[in-house]
């Protein structure tokens, strides 16, 4: 039992130690392979010896009971909303009083204004006590299930701190991209933006719910007193020791001057940001002088938020057109006149679906104003009514499919109207374009033109056609030459050695994305599997829910994917996962067992994911950052900062194991092991 106990201990640690240095210091201590392999041994040891399990295990992430409302938390101190200044003329005022009140200098942090929201942790001894949100600011929401799915949150500290800390629980762009494309093919009406969307996940009853979104945390204020934290710059930084992930872009300043060099930094990156900012939070350094400049009933006095203005145009809206996806979904699109928006550019406007249309009564011709839903997706605000052109009517969607005349359908509880007719051309295009898409069959040269091209000419109408297109074939499309059409016949050959995975992502299932057919190839292992499976074992797959295992059951039980599927086997496709779950389970085998490498810039002969995947096959593992344990840095054109780091690591240390590799050496590498293999 002791042993029990101590490796039960020893996996808690090591997996702590890992989202860490994820979480915090932004890099990978081991593949994500061996990350699942420590969790799940974790988690089997703590069923089998449920005594064993803590509160503070990171298995304890996920699996909260579903809770009936939320109860309330009386905060310490309150959670008030910052005050907001616009201009140089409100900056150097606020700046003005500070000093005044004071009676000398004072010292500024400057923070990215994460958009996202507010929420409290309490630990006790180190360990995860509760959470809540800021509510009225005197009183919020225990939402201490929820808050433990975030994995960016420490359940226990690095020190046996007891401590309240608050921070900004925010959805990154890539989770918020992921979400509403999920709820467009489901046909369930999208977030405006990333905040509503961090809102709502935070208030689900269930915490399974929660768990899905993939929310993420930076901590920014120290709220319980201490003798060895005395200014926001020495918080942050302690923060951040103590396993917290802390935005590493702030900056002390000590003027007016430094303040509006870090708004302007700040207003001309955010772009480029993975998550929304909506301005700079602007703090006194030192604690002593908050706690003398104290608060007014709405928000303290040593703190302002710059807030950035949402940029906003107006343009007239020239026409609203309809376009089909690969599930039948029809999505209108306003075409507006050209109109620049944050740097770019803008002419078309996302509308989702008739019901934002309905909402907003967005007619042809409307003058609308346009801005881009937090800084990414260009989309109508309001319609100026005052300016409505005479004579316009109200949009309506149209009974049939605009391309195969078929009548639309929409399922119950859905909002999107879908073309259920399996041959409707634009579905068929739309699953060429999948088909051979970067995430899935990577048929490089078959972007949307070609496979236009390719359907209309009547060379391809399903998938398993790709695979019998000859050069000549090819050479009788409009603007192919020898030469493309020799690569992509090529590019076609290469991808029959692509995963099971791949494959089952190609296909477009509908609600299968990227992530869930990796986890469903690597399961399941071979086609005959999927072909076989029932909702109730595609279930029991961790993150499979019951409405992904019905779609994917229901597409192989269909004659049209039971007959794709054996054309593409006897075409040679490889119907195998890369690494089947019973294969994983093993360990690391072959000619490259034990080595670690990172792959960064442009490789000219196979792409990264390519790469990767040589890797792998070979028994390599393959991480996100170069450290002392690296054995190879594969460095093509244009490599950046990892690169820079192996230099510096074989400066300081000649005995490193550690090689960089050209694309040529690492070629020739992965050829000498398969000799070997």
């Amino acid at each position: 039992m002791s042993d029990v106990s101590g490796r039960i201990e020893e996996l808690k640690r090591l997996i702590r130690e890992c989202d860490y240095h994820y979480h915090v210091l932004d890099e990978s201590l081991i593949p994500d392979v061996e990350y699942d392999q420590l969790y799940r041994e974790l988690r089997n040891l703590e069923e089998a010896y449920p005594d064993l399990a803590t509160a503070d295990s990171p298995t304890a992430r996920i699996g909260g009971v579903v809770a009936e409302g939320f109860t309330k938390v009386t905060h310490s101190q309150p959670m008030l909303s910052l005050g907001n200044v616009f201009s140089r003329q409100e900056i150097e005022a606020f700046v003005e009083r500070i000093e005044t009140a004071v009676e000398g200098s004072v010292s500024y942090v400057c923070e990215l204004k994460i958009d996202g929201l507010a929420i409290a942790l309490h630990y006790q001894s180190g360990e995860l006590q509760w959470g809540a949100t800021r509510g009225d600011g005197y009183t919020g929401e225990e939402i201490t299930s929820n808050l433990r799915t975030i994995r960016a949150i420490p359940l226990q500290l690095r020190a046996p701190e007891t401590i309240e800390v608050r921070g900004e629980a925010y959805l990154p762009h890539a989770s918020f991209t992921r979400i509403n494309h999920e709820r467009m093919e489901a046909g369930e009406p999208l977030f405006a933006n990333p905040r509503n969307a961090a809102a709502g996940s935070l208030r689900q009853l269930d915490p399974g719910l929660t768990a899905k979104r993939g929310l993420a945390f930076f901590a920014y204020a120290w709220v319980t007193p201490s003798e060895r934290v005395a200014t926001q710059a020495e918080a942050l930084t302690q923060m951040a020791e103590l396993g917290f992930p802390v935005n590493p872009k702030w900056k002390l300043c000590h003027t007016v001057e430094e303040i509006e060099q870090y708004i302007e930094w700040a207003y001309g990156v955010r772009e480029q940001l993975p998550y929304d900012i909506d301005g700079v939070v602007i703090k006194v350094n030192e604690f002593a002088m908050q706690s003398k400049l104290g608060f007014t009933a709405k928000s303290p006095r040593f703190a302002v938020a710059y807030k950035f203005a949402a940029e906003q145009g107006e343009a007239r809206v020239l026409d609203i057109e309809l376009s089909v996806g690969r599930t039948g979904a029809v999505t209108p699109t306003a075409m507006i006149e050209p109109v620049s928006l944050a740097g770019t550019t803008v002419s078309r406007a996302t509308l989702h679906n008739e019901d934002i249309i309905r909402d907003k009564d967005i007619r042809i011709g409307d003058l609308v104003v346009v801005q881009k839903a937090g800084d990414i997706i260009p989309e109508i605000v309001r319609v100026v009514i005052e300016a409505r052109p005479e004579g316009t009517v109200p949009f309506a969607m149209p009974t049939h499919c605009p391309v195969c005349s078929e009548r639309l359908m929409r399922e119950e509880g859905e909002v999107a109207l879908r073309c259920v007719n399996p041959g409707c051309p634009a579905k068929r295009v739309e699953a060429i374009i999948h088909f051979a898409s970067r995430g899935a069959m990577n048929i490089e040269g078959l972007g949307e033109m070609v496979a236009e091209s390719l359907y209309q000419s009547g060379l391809v109408q399903d998938i398993p056609d790709l695979y019998e297109l000859t050069q000549a074939q090819l050479l009788l499309l409009e603007r192919m030459g020898e030469k493309s059409a020799d690569n992509l016949v090529r590019a076609i050959a290469a991808s029959k050695a692509q995963p099971l995975e791949r494959l089952l992502f190609g296909l477009g299932i509908r609600l299968v994305g990227e992530k869930a057919a990796t986890t469903v190839a690597t399961h399941v292992g071979d086609i005959d599997g999927l072909l076989t499976a029932t909702v109730e074992e595609l279930q029991s797959i961790p993150e499979i829910g019951p409405k992904m295992a019905q779609s994917i059951v229901d597409y192989f039980a269909t004659p049209a994917a039971r007959e794709r599927i054996a054309r593409l086997r006897e075409q040679g496709l490889r119907m195998t996962a890369l690494r089947p779950k019973a294969v994983a389970s093993q360990g690391e085998q072959g000619p490259l067992a034990g080595k670690s490498f990172v792959v960064t810039g442009t490789l000219s002969t196979l792409s990264r994911a390519d790469a990767e995947q040589q890797i792998v096959q070979a028994g390599g593992k393959v991480t996100g950052s170069v450290s002392a344990r690296t054995d190879y840095l594969v460095a093509g054109e244009k490599a950046g900062s990892k690169l820079t780091k192996a230099q510096k690591i074989l400066a300081d240390n000649p005995d490193s194991p550690l090689r960089i590799l050209s694309e040529e050496a690492f070629v020739a590498l992965l050829a000498e092991s398969a000799t070997s293999d």
